[in-house]
């Protein structure tokens, strides 16, 4: 992905109708400690530290073990209410001020990617096939940096604080998991909004970008799986052949969106894999093609999920051949609320400086599980520039990446920014009520 223009702060159009119903956060005058930016450069050293040992030792999917001891042992003397997850490696832990007020809740993701590491590093990953590729080894280290800075802070807290180290955020719904596992109720007060960051190479280091209402797409996957009748590939007049029935499906599929979607909405639908057949003299009796479908709104989302199985029925009978359709729903669309963006925009600014701050201008079209925590309470997420200072933004290889690779220098402010927001929340409203 390629940075985004700066643009200055604004409101954008309407939110699509699966934006949160929840109350809307109100938050008063953000006046942040001039000394949190300070600090967060004094914990920095220990939180690069935690990332390359995170990073060296990446795992997959839930069942985190190593990752979630090493989080364990970072958090240990701290003073906080630990818990760990039942049906996943998760890590919750709960910093108690000193007075009452209400929660708000910080999140950072702890699953590598099946990934082959190429970037060098010499911390780079230990175990084959793996990488944190996604920088959530470095979410991991920011949250335990903003950990540490708050909870040297308890004395003038006036609230609570959830620190949600979360599993499975690539593909696996850790954070829904979480969320039924009682993250939002962790210190007995239902969280009145949460917040995360993403780190973003492609962003300059220390740049705070994001918007509010939708801010990232929802995530689908579909799969067609085309039968026809096989036979010799000398004689295809005896066949029906699956081979450019599923070709013709791909063409049309592009279509239903170009033609079906409007201009100032947004859809990309990618069909990533076709396969068929296991010989070149042999016509098969099925071809399959899978990808992947995202959008910005509920209601488009919907619609196309029809589309693709009527465009993948109809040209297949169209040639005799039969499909089978599967669309199977991901991540819902990325909300942010947009009173709290405010305060993460002005607490940002208050630890980062207004040059580093700005509102992003245009949704991007990759998903988060973190959508799951803002629709059930107010909150935001934001990225977080970290292009290493030899390289240009958009030159930087992307996420994903076997050679992603960040500046470490950027942790300070992920630190700084994180602490920022819990502070002016916790200073800006009153007790939640239990729901």
């Amino acid at each position: 992905m390629t940075p985004p223009p700066r643009a200055a702060h604004g409101t954008p159009d309407a939110a699509p109708s699966d934006a949160s119903a929840a109350a809307p956060v109100r938050p008063s005058a953000v006046t942040v400690d001039s000394a949190v930016l300070a600090e967060a450069r004094r914990l920095a050293p220990e939180a690069v530290a935690l990332r390359r040992a995170l990073h060296g030792g990446p795992e997959l999917g839930l069942d985190l073990p190593g990752t979630q001891r090493l989080i364990l042992d970072a958090l240990d003397g701290l003073g906080l209410e630990i818990r760990t997850g039942r049906a996943l490696s998760s890590v919750t832990a709960t910093l108690a001020g000193a007075a009452d007020g209400p929660t708000i809740l910080l999140r950072a993701d702890m699953d590598a990617l099946p990934v082959a590491e190429d970037t060098g590093l010499p911390f780079a990953s230990r175990t084959p096939g793996l990488m944190h590729a996604c920088g959530h080894d470095a979410h991991m280290a920011m949250l335990v940096g903003a950990a540490r800075l708050l909870a040297g802070r308890r004395a003038a807290l006036a609230g609570r604080v959830v620190f949600m180290f979360q599993p499975g955020e690539e593909g696996e719904h850790g954070a829904r998991h979480m969320i039924e596992e009682g993250v939002l109720e962790a210190s007995g007060v239902r969280a009145g909004a949460a917040f995360a960051l993403h780190v973003h190479p492609n962003m300059p280091a220390g740049a705070l970008r994001l918007r509010p209402g939708p801010q990232m797409a929802a995530s689908d996957r579909f799969r067609v799986l085309v039968r026809g009748r096989g036979g010799h590939a000398s004689a295809p007049q005896t066949t029906c052949d699956p081979v450019p029935v599923a070709c013709e499906i791909v063409l049309a599929l592009q279509t239903a969106v170009t033609r079906g979607v409007a201009a100032d909405d947004s859809a990309v639908l990618s069909v990533t894999r076709l396969t068929a057949g296991t010989a070149s003299g042999v016509i098969p009796d099925s071809a399959e093609l899978a990808g992947t479908l995202r959008t910005l709104a509920e209601p488009t989302r919907q619609r196309l999920h029809a589309a693709i199985a009527r465009v993948a029925r109809g040209v297949a009978a169209a040639h005799a051949a039969t499909a089978e359709v599967t669309v199977t729903p991901g991540y819902p669309v990325t909300v942010n609320d947009a009173e709290f963006t405010d305060l993460v925009l002005r607490a940002g600014t208050s630890v980062l400086g207004a040059e580093a701050v700005d509102v992003l201008p245009a949704p991007l079209m990759t998903a988060e599980d973190f959508s799951y925590v803002i629709r059930a309470v107010p909150g935001a997420l934001a990225f977080l520039g970290v292009c290493p200072p030899d390289v240009e933004p958009h030159e930087a290889p992307s996420l994903h990446s076997s050679r992603m690779v960040l500046d470490e220098d950027a942790l300070a402010a992920g630190i700084a920014c994180e602490a920022a927001v819990a502070l002016a929340f916790l200073a800006g409203r009153g007790p939640e009520p239990v729901r």
